[in-house]
């Protein structure tokens, strides 16, 4: 089902195309949702553009479109305010009608993508023997999210994660376990993945000042890429060991993603060079062999190379990024490829992309964007660490929400003399401290950085996620106190909208798709958390203002029908951010 703006867009092209000839079948009629109810509920603003083009009052257009329009389905007797603004009001009637319609849909009236891509998401992308830490939560939550909301519309969504599987880091640290702790590279689990952390920086702090350590971590890296079965088998089992650490997060998270490291793209880099070189793209500067593209120039405002080759005949990130390039549109056949991490890596990208443009290996119909995302800071503004000045761990953030928000559950039923079972106490405290960490990053606009606080995050007013669980939760409490079969509730049943809560709830339910088609476009989640918190305020005032249980038929089955479609379209929208719902909190 097409949205209510989609279905007035419609009606307007067609008014003007009878009005003004078959040149204006395209003219946008600049429609928008009145921020004043008094205005109506949308606003044609398109007589003020129209009256310079045609050379007529604007008032003079709006009354033409108007005489041309056909919406007294959908709308009251359009009215002209100001200099010529169309204000429309929908038909009580005609809202009851798209109610009883998206009600009785398991999509909620959503239509899938019309023309489903092959869309590829690259998100999360930890180091191998390096623990997950909190700058790893916003690429992965919102990858998730983007990846679950375009899987909804019906895209085949390859889930990606680029790990850092190979490398210099990793001759250095076998180098290293070779003399402090060899049994490490030849038993799993031997170490402990936050033992291997700290052998790790001993490694790189050796690395950086013996030069003997130097050229012994070369070798391995050498014999590495060589193949030499003892290093590839130390490699293996470090590998090995931080997937099992990685899962246990993902898995407390409800993240699904395939793995493909950079030791995956290892055998198609040579060609990537050649390929290049073939082209005519490639230049030797200080030894390494680059590309050079317009519009990229260093602190000095000389032109900045990417390096696709080092001196020494190694291979980098660039290197890597561009095989993935290759590999996701020839292989994975992508016509959306989509990279979701920090801001600080928009430049990066923005070169590469721009280098294999250049190549030619990015296909006009193929779309490749990069997803940035700002930091996450502590409530002294400052980027978030621990108090040693560390780095935190994600797994103990994670941890410390939960244990928060199940502190926060045992003493409001001390308050409320409820007695509850463990284990509803444990699933309760689950839920609410990893959603509320989910949404309280998802509900930012993922550009900006944003101060991590356990205290708001977990609130239950504003908006939060205890405050989405809690606007379901309510509507289950209905469903137990009245006995209520949701599913088989009178299938004929008239909706009635007569009260101005009523409206509201309905109008607002009917937004859904235009929220869910937006994300899919600019790939901004915080558009539904927008949508869900104002739905659940909507929500909670026609609660306050309208019986439900207690109301006489026909009312009383027209308001379960609205307290059932919120709850669904809250457990929607909140699933496609990765949320799970409660029944009872």
């Amino acid at each position: 089902m097409n949205s209510i703006a989609q279905q007035l867009k419609a009606k307007f092209e067609k008014a003007f195309t009878a009005a003004f000839g078959e040149s204006y079948a395209g003219a946008d009629p600049m429609l928008a949702a009145t921020s004043n109810p008094n205005f109506g509920d949308f606003q044609c603003n398109a007589a003020m553009s129209l009256g310079k083009k045609l050379g007529k009052p604007p008032r003079a257009i709006a009354s033409t479109i108007i005489e041309n329009l056909n919406i007294t389905d959908i709308c009251e007797t359009p009215e002209i305010a100001g200099p010529g603004f169309i204000n429309l009001k929908l038909k009580p009637a005609y809202l009851e009608a798209q109610i009883s319609e998206i009600a009785g849909d398991s999509r909620l009236g959503i239509e899938p993508a019309k023309t489903p891509q092959t869309i590829a998401i690259d998100f999360s992308s930890p180091n191998i023997a390096k623990e997950m830490h909190v700058g790893h939560l916003r690429s992965t939550i919102i990858g998730d999210a983007i990846a679950r909301i375009l899987e909804f519309q019906g895209h085949d969504v390859l889930r990606i994660n680029h790990i850092g599987d190979w490398g210099t880091q990793f001759g250095m640290l076998i180098a290293y376990l070779r003399e402090v702790h060899p049994e490490a590279l030849t038993t799993a689990d031997a170490l402990d993945l936050g033992d291997l952390v700290a052998f790790y920086r001993q490694a790189k702090q050796r690395f950086d000042t013996d030069e003997t350590f130097k050229e012994t971590a070369r070798q391995e890296v050498v014999k590495l890429q060589a193949g030499a079965e003892d290093t590839r088998r130390a490699w293996k089992l470090l590998c090995d060991q931080s997937r099992r650490e990685f899962q246990v997060i993902y898995d407390l998270l409800d993240i699904q993603l395939t793995e493909r490291g950079e030791s995956f793209y290892n055998p198609l880099l040579p060609a990537v060079v050649e390929d290049l070189s073939n082209l005519g793209l490639l230049v030797e500067s200080d030894g390494a062999k680059c590309v050079f593209v317009d519009g990229f120039t260093n602190k000095e405002g000389e032109p900045l190379p990417l390096i696709v080759q080092k001196t020494d005949g190694g291979y980098n990130y660039a290197t890597t990024d561009l095989a993935a390039v290759r590999y996701r549109i020839q292989k994975d056949n992508a016509k959306r490829i989509i990279y979701v991490t920090d801001s600080g890596q928009a430049n990066h990208f923005a070169q590469v992309f721009a280098v294999a443009r250049k190549a030619g290996w990015i296909p006009e119909d193929v779309e490749i964007v990069h997803v940035p995302f700002g930091l996450v800071l502590g409530e002294d503004g400052k980027k978030l660490k621990t108090r040693s000045g560390e780095t935190v761990r994600l797994q103990d953030l994670l941890d410390e929400a939960i244990v928060r928000a199940t502190k926060d559950l045992e003493d409001r039923l001390v308050t409320e003399e409820r007695q509850e079972t463990q284990e509803f106490i444990a699933n309760v405290g689950r839920v609410v401290g990893l959603s509320a960490v989910k949404y309280a990053d998802l509900s930012q606009n993922r550009a900006s950085n944003y101060v991590f606080s356990y205290d708001k995050m977990l609130a239950l007013q504003g908006n939060t996620a205890p405050y989405m669980l809690y606007a379901y939760a309510r509507v289950q409490g209905i469903r137990r106190k009245g006995e209520i079969d949701f599913e088989n509730l009178d299938a004929g049943a008239k909706v009635i909208l007569q009260s101005d809560a009523e409206l509201v709830l309905a109008k607002h339910l009917l937004q859904l798709s235009e929220a869910i088609n937006a994300v899919e476009g600019d790939l901004l989640p915080n558009r539904i958390c927008q949508y869900l918190f104002e739905l659940s305020q909507k929500y909670n005032q026609f609660f306050e203002q309208c019986q439900v249980l207690k109301s006489e038929e026909p009312l009383r089955t027209s308001r379960l029908i609205l307290c059932d479609l919120t709850a669904r379209t809250l457990k929607l929208g909140l699933g496609l951010l990765g949320i799970k719902v409660l029944e009872r909190m």
